[in-house]
């Protein structure tokens, strides 16, 4: 059984650079700095528009975190950048004695970064810490399914959950579900002081300006090259290419067509693109009225030129109806054409007829370069069918705070899939469990929530696709979520920098990755 579910859960991926929905974010270590300003040989620096909202698996739910927090720390599984399989990463091995058990084993003599041991208990402290309403941890519907964790020996921990639970591997492979020391946990803060068994550790973090860490030197896989990693926030990607063609700056993702030309021009940058994971939405307050309004979101979606959009990502984007990508486990061939047309006559037909012209909508837009271009293409195309949109930006951080609560009438929202499963999609950004948190469009469908619960609760992997693509198709109908584009990562990389490997869903780790 376990071979079988691990070759039906793996999606096919291609190589790829950065993350869904969202991405992006030092003290003298290793060689010194060559006067043109290049850091040390074995020093990699990471140029990111926003700053992490946090450090901690458990306390965070966004890309820019998670970039950090995939270098510090580390799953029981992990997918293969390569296959898309589900592969053992902490964990040993696993069985599943009933749909409703699963047995994992772990790996023996790890330690955390603070010395203390990885272990079941470790483990089981990790995913109830997780699962606490008390703790609020805003990815918590990751494990929702979860009932009890039982520790059967010092490497040996038991999930139960309370029905089946068809997508457990993949959610065990989230970032999110990182395995954190319950020391550090209990006696600090690991939002801002984060200890991990990854090949990275903590050292600094100056709060706006950079995030500094150091190689693990007693990494349980071996010892990485790469002395020290450093997230440096810098104001604009324009910014961050300067300093790369200069060696300040060795890593860039998110890159966007605005700047894709002048990295393809320099010898010195090699620019990494393929399709991927992430979708881009527009998206509505579905509790606001009028976007509560069916009629409205109709005619919202009818506004939207979307291949006018896409033609200005310049091949960094592909277009598709479907909320679940092709990348993505659930999606059913021929439903990128199942949404609602670009039809300005009917978009305004609709308008005048319920008097929706006398709306001004307000529109939040975080201050991240794709997330402005798309606010002001669509707020040009609704203008011109009669819909009055004030849009306001702010950084990432504010972003997130203020998209989860009901403060806001349309926006743009991420996803990068990083499980690559269409339940664990569907569930976060759209079931009515998580209005308040992950479902920033505070959508409540009782029968989308019906499909989506029957795809997690089985194991059937056939039935879980059909019913992914059915919850799919009526997210879609009600125009809750309308796709923008689906995510073709790129990434600038410099000329030094060597065995970089992206994943499909827009994750990526440094452990093997060298600078020459």
């Amino acid at each position: 059984m376990r071979k079988l579910f691990l070759l039906i859960l793996a999606i096919p991926m291609i190589l790829l650079a950065a993350c869904g929905g969202e991405n992006e974010a030092n003290p003298e270590q290793g060689n010194e700095s060559s006067e043109s300003g290049e850091s040390g040989e074995q020093d990699l620096v990471y140029a990111t528009t926003s700053d992490a909202p946090g450090l901690s698996p458990i306390d965070t739910n966004d890309s820019v975190s998670s970039h950090v927090i995939e270098q510090i720390y580390e799953t029981l599984f992990q997918r293969n950048t390569e296959t898309g399989e589900i592969e053992p990463r902490l964990a040993e091995s696993y069985e599943t004695p009933d749909d409703n058990t699963w047995v994992i084993h772990l790996k023996e003599d790890i330690e955390f970064q603070d010395g203390t041991p990885f272990n079941a208990e470790a483990v089981k402290y990790t995913f109830e810490t997780f699962l606490d309403p008390d703790r609020g941890a805003p990815r918590a519907s990751l494990l929702a399914p979860i009932d009890t964790i039982d520790v059967e020996d010092e490497y040996t921990v038991v999930l139960n959950t309370s029905e089946p639970y068809g997508a457990m591997l993949a959610a065990l492979s989230h970032s999110n579900a990182s395995i954190v020391s319950p020391e550090a946990d209990q006696n600090g803060d690991i939002n801002e002081e984060p200890v991990g068994t990854g090949p990275y550790q903590f050292v600094e973090w100056e709060k706006g300006d950079e995030i500094v860490l150091e190689k693990n030197a007693d990494y349980w896989r071996g010892e990485p090259t790469l002395e020290q990693v450093t997230f440096r926030v810098v104001p604009s990607v324009s910014t961050a290419i300067s300093m790369m063609e200069t060696g300040e700056v060795h890593f860039i993702d998110g890159i966007t067509s605005e700047h894709s030309s002048r990295i393809e021009g320099n010898e010195s940058i090699n620019l990494q693109t393929n399709d991927g994971t992430p979708v881009y939405a527009f998206g509505v307050n579905y509790e606001r009225e009028p976007m509560s309004n069916p009629e409205f979101r109709k005619a919202l979606a009818h506004a939207i030129d979307r291949d006018a959009y896409v033609d200005t990502l310049d091949g960094l984007g592909t277009r598709s109806d479907s909320i679940v990508g092709e990348q993505v486990f659930g999606y059913e061939e021929g439903s990128e054409n199942i949404g609602y047309e670009y039809d300005p006559e009917k978009a305004r037909e609709i308008i005048e007829e319920n008097n929706f012209d006398e709306e001004t909508i307000e529109m939040l837009v975080p201050n991240r370069d794709m997330y402005i271009n798309m606010g002001e293409v669509v707020q040009a195309q609704f203008s011109e069918v009669g819909i009055d949109v004030e849009m306001e930006m702010m950084d990432w951080g504010t972003y997130l705070d203020v998209s989860a609560e009901d403060e806001f009438d349309v926006s743009f929202f991420g996803w990068s899939n990083v499980t690559g499963d269409g339940s664990e999609l569907l569930y976060p950004v759209l079931h009515s469990d998580n209005i308040g948190s992950s479902n920033r469009a505070r959508y409540a469908n009782d029968e989308f929530d019906e499909l989506v619960d029957a795809s997690r609760q089985t194991t059937d992997q056939d039935e879980r696709q059909e019913l992914i693509a059915q919850a799919n198709e009526l997210a879609v109908e009600d125009a809750i979520w309308v796709p923008m584009h689906h995510g073709v990562i790129a990434a600038a990389v410099h000329e030094s920098v060597d065995n970089l490997e992206l994943d499909a869903t827009g994750s990526w780790e440094l452990y093997q990755v060298t600078r020459e």
